[in-house]
């Protein structure tokens, strides 16, 4: 991979969404978007029209495209359970590891509540009499006989994938290795799993459990990524990680647990750098697409990582952007519940029906809401390539208005039907704001809230006001940030090492050499990732490799990740993270680091950047409207200004309340607001 320097070669960033595909390239000096209808059964189809467009749109062969591509391949098969048959090799004792889990509940006052199955069947879960102790001695050795018995039970189980995770095998990985080494030598095409190269961490059941997820996903993203492949040419392939970073294709297939929230992850990076441009900080990130909506909390603009993720209520353990998700979108459907209730979501149109106005399905949607309610401003999406039925959403809206009179024992009209889905779309929408903000001890009337995706326009600015947020940020192309972000981001490799070292109090990391094992480790480390960032076409001076540690008090179950310079001021700033944290610090207890952890980043060129400067009018120019539209509020209908935002010259002062159409989304201002554009097309709506 050449990272688009290539002579002749065009980057493309692809996200795939549950209703469109979009694409984002350069070409002629700008950035092109456009979007394709998804197409779930298979998204690799709705990829490869997308880039044949692309090619010829910017005059090249389909193989001189550079893709990178943010996907959900992984998640769904999660939330669906659609992976591979898979086989857990583990220590004698522990092969009910995940059935076990933590005594801590999902849904703490659920009575129902019940553990989600483990991915791996109890037939399928073997263990080995072998013994490494925490220390990394060997307890007790690895039988070879047993190995070789363990191959023909697999063999006769007819596995499509493995994963091996034995104890503590982070501290001694050799039995781990031999028994890596013998089952490639014996399941020949078996993809394999091993937990000291996936994540070299204790905490036994989150380490299996993550192992076991990548084992369960491998055959069918191997299989989705060789399909894609076969388009693309050998290196030009990129995969978004959970992490905000991308991998190679070849990466993603052996270690696809990196990707599970690949499809959010593009479009928080492509949010930050929007706003960081134009000079905003403190972040709440709001992408509201078809099937649900993301929201990430991004403190002066920085990605906020975790590893204590969960999907699909199955524990994940490597590094994984902090984002909150919920299933309400613009496909999100509306209904009346056996209490009478209006209810809409998690349930989705997705792209197929998709919402009524796209003419296949009577079902009530948040876009079928919106169009009743006028707030498309009259225009079809995707500049008029994609034609909305008004009729067809107004009948499915009354239909639900009939169920809700039924329900509600008065007369309940289309339009009523249609302001009460969105203000419960609205509601859960803002509790997931509150959760990463408010919930996490975090103001939010500091923040700017960026929107972006198909629909979060049309919120965006009712749930900033109910969060007392005093800004919101709607970057370029909104509609496909997400692809954007893909393009923009770097190439990334997260290696972790357990330690479980005590430091001492001062100025600096203490204790029988705790120091220096700890720079020992993240030099090992550190000569790893530039190794792998060179293959992958990167100079020394194009990577940045960022050290930090976990640690904790002594006796906590958890720990706080740290940034590591070299040990000076590392009790001091633990203390004061914690404070920040928990609200207060035990400054005589003794501090243990955990883990050390390195975030390796190959820097991609910043092509395209900021988009296109567009020609600044007289100083407080207001633009004059495209046109008006009949747009229904709680309080009553008013007309509207309506605007093209590709039409709007940079500076330009909106009158509000209006709506602003463009390819990938609409944005609704509200009364009582300003709104204008930046020097880069942004459009700033202050409340």
């Amino acid at each position: 991979m050449k990272n688009g320097n290539e002579q002749g070669c065009v980057r493309v960033g692809v996200d795939t969404g549950g209703t469109f595909t979009d694409f984002v390239f350069h070409a002629g000096g700008r950035a092109r978007i456009f979007k394709v209808p998804s197409t779930p059964d298979d998204p690799s189809r709705a990829i490869v029209e997308g880039l044949r467009r692309a090619a010829r749109e910017a005059g090249v062969g389909l193989r001189d495209l550079e893709v990178v591509h943010g996907t959900t391949v992984g998640t769904n098969a999660l939330l669906e359970r659609r992976g591979a048959r898979a086989a857990l090799v583990t220590t004698a004792g522990f092969e009910d590891v995940l059935v076990i889990g933590r005594q801590a509940r999902g849904s703490l006052y659920d009575l129902g509540w019940t553990r989600p199955a483990p991915l791996v069947d109890e037939r399928l879960r073997f263990g080995l009499r072998e013994r490494v102790a925490a220390d990394g001695s060997v307890v007790e050795a690895l039988d070879e006989a047993e190995v070789a018995s363990l191959v023909r039970r697999l063999r006769r189980a007819g596995v499509e994938s493995v994963a091996v995770c034995l104890l503590f095998s982070f501290a001694r990985p050799e039995h781990e290795r031999r028994v890596e080494r013998a089952l490639a030598a014996a399941l020949e095409g078996v993809p394999l799993s091993v937990s000291h190269r996936i994540l070299p961490e204790y905490r036994e059941f989150e380490r299996t459990s993550t192992v076991t997820i990548n084992a369960y996903l491998q055959p069918l993203m191997g299989s989705y990524l060789g399909r894609l492949g076969a388009h693309v040419a050998a290196g030009r392939l990129r995969v978004m990680q959970s992490s905000g970073g991308s991998i190679s294709a070849r990466g993603a297939a052996a270690e696809p647990v990196r990707t599970i929230l690949s499809g959010p992850a593009g479009g928080v990076v492509g949010a930050t750098r929007a706003a960081a441009e134009a000079g905003f900080e403190d972040l709440i990130t709001f992408d509201m697409g078809g099937t649900s909506t993301d929201v990430a909390l991004c403190p002066g603009a920085r990605l906020r990582l975790t590893n204590e993720a969960s999907v699909a209520g199955l524990p994940v353990a490597v590094p994984v952007l902090d984002i909150h998700t919920v299933g309400a979108g613009g496909g999100s459907i509306a209904r009346v519940d056996a209490g009478g209730s209006l209810r809409v979501g998690p349930q989705s149109a997705g792209a197929v029906p998709g919402p009524a106005c796209y003419g296949r399905s009577a079902l009530p949607t948040v876009t079928d809401a919106n169009l009743v309610l006028g707030r498309f401003g009259g225009a079809d999406l995707l500049g008029g390539e994609f034609k909305l039925d008004e009729g067809r959403a107004a009948e499915s809206l009354s239909a639900l208005a009939r169920e809700m009179s039924a329900a509600g024992g008065r007369e309940v009209s289309a339009v009523e039907a249609a302001l009460g889905v969105v203000r419960v779309v609205n509601a859960g929408m803002e509790r997931a704001l509150r959760a990463v903000s408010v919930e996490r001890g975090f103001d939010p009337r500091g923040c700017t809230l960026v929107t972006f995706g198909g629909a979060g326009g049309l919120h965006a600015a009712e749930l900033a006001r109910a969060l007392r947020v005093p800004r919101v940020f709607v970057p370029g192309e909104p509609g496909a940030l997400s692809a954007r972000g893909c393009l923009r981001a770097d190439v990334v490799k997260s290696l972790s090492r357990t330690l479980m070292l005590e430091v001492g109090g001062g100025d600096r990391a203490q204790g029988d050499g705790a120091q220096s094992r700890i720079e020992r480790a993240f030099g090992e480390m550190e000569r790893a990732a530039r190794a792998a960032l060179r293959r992958e076409g990167f100079a020394d001076e194009r990577q940045r490799h960022t050290p930090s540690v976990a640690a904790r008090y002594r006796g906590q179950s958890f720990e706080l990740e740290v940034a590591w310079e070299g040990g000076r001021r590392l009790v001091e700033r633990f203390h004061a993270e914690h404070e920040r944290r928990y609200g207060y610090a035990q400054t005589a207890g003794t501090i243990e680091v955990v883990s050390a952890r390195l975030l390796s980043a190959g820097l991609v060129g910043e092509q395209g950047a900021g988009g296109r400067r567009r020609r600044a009018p007289a100083a407080g120019a207001a633009a004059a409207p495209h046109a008006t539209a009949r747009v229904h509020f709680d309080e009553g209908a008013r007309t509207l200004a309506v605007y093209r935002r590709e039409e709007l010259p940079a500076g330009a002062r909106l009158r509000v309340p209006c709506v602003v159409t463009e390819y990938s989304s609409t944005t609704l201002v509200p009364a009582g607001a300003r709104a204008a554009l930046d020097a880069r097309g942004n459009l700033v709506i202050e409340l």
